[in-house]
């Protein structure tokens, strides 16, 4: 029998579910949430429920958006001629922080997994597809995870995109920036001795 008041087991069982969140954060969490002045909490579970009633994809690219197209579509200052496929929204904010990209996106919504029943009809490679017929884009650089699931994906895209005549690539793998290479594990070093460039 737990020590904790029901209410407060409940909010803690919910915020493991976060990914991760395990027991121990997922208590000083509700901890904290429990000493925050009632006006926190509640903002904190208005914003949650707003981003779930709110919040949908862009109709062009899968990005998160409270409106039909979102803000980076409808940014003119965007380069409409290159295109990044993402496996995730989520992956956006992570490229965008970079500074370094200024194209437009194509979220898939996951990676190709034949073990969990993920195949190419429940990602959206149909629309990218369409999407790259319609538009004159002069590259697609494939974003995805550098996992089997995201590299089996990277490729199948390949095939596909290859032969429509637009320039694809594959951002490249490799050592994070001050990393050791003795530290680094084999399959790491060797896409990073793959993926070098000239100085």
């Amino acid at each position: 029998m737990s020590a904790l008041p029901e209410p407060l087991e409940r909010l803690i069982e919910e915020l493991m579910r976060l990914p991760g969140v395990g027991q121990k954060t997922a208590g000083r969490l509700a901890h904290h949430i429990l000493r925050s002045p009632r006006v926190e909490a509640e903002a904190l579970a208005s914003a949650i429920r707003e981003v779930r009633e709110k919040l949908g994809p862009c109709r062009e690219c899968g990005n998160l958006t409270d409106m039909e197209l979102c803000r980076l579509c409808t940014d003119a200052s965007r380069d409409r001629r290159m295109l990044c496929v993402v496996e995730d929204a989520a992956n956006i904010q992570t490229i965008e922080r970079s500074r370094e990209y200024r194209g437009l996106y194509h979220v898939l919504g996951g990676a190709l997994s034949p073990l969990r029943g993920v195949t190419a009809t429940d990602l959206s490679i149909a629309a990218l597809l369409e999407r790259t017929r319609k538009q004159d884009f002069e590259e697609i650089v494939i974003a995805t995870d550098s996992d089997v699931e995201g590299e089996a994906t990277a490729h199948y895209l390949l095939r596909l995109l290859k032969p429509m005549g637009v320039k694809v690539t594959r951002i490249a793998t490799g050592l994070p920036v001050g990393s050791d290479l003795e530290y680094a594990d084999e399959l790491t070093l060797g896409r990073a001795l793959a993926g070098r460039r000239e100085m």
